[in-house]
């Protein structure tokens, strides 16, 4: 049992070591704001789930983004190409998951915001 609360602790530990990056602090800032246009904005159970899953995302990939970077900085302190590849694609995802979670939250909040 004490191994599992441990893991709770080691995963608090990655949480705060994400959370010192200027990224991981950006998304974080979203998600808290998107949750209050949330509570603002009546949202059904079905669009406050797709948020949450959304938010989650985004902020778990730029995560693993935060690990990759990590990892790679340590066994390729130099530059190399591919090095600089496996950044860039980690990235890239968070990128992607960013730009769809924009298009998610303009569907949700703009007929509520502006058809009402």
């Amino acid at each position: 049992m004490r191994k599992f609360f441990r893991s709770f602790h080691y995963a608090i530990e990655g949480i705060r070591f994400a959370m010192k990056e200027r990224n991981m602090r950006i998304h974080v800032t979203c998600a808290v704001l998107v949750t209050i246009a949330g509570l603002c904005s009546q949202l059904s159970a079905a669009e406050w789930l797709v948020l949450i899953l959304t938010m989650a995302l985004v902020i778990a990939l730029e995560m693993v983004n935060t690990a990759i970077e990590t990892v790679v900085n340590l066994v390729s302190p130099e530059y190399h190409a591919l090095a600089k590849a496996a950044k860039d694609v980690a990235a890239g995802a968070v990128l992607i998951s960013a730009i769809a979670s924009i298009f998610i939250g303009l569907i949700i909040f703009l007929p509520k915001w502006f058809l009402m």
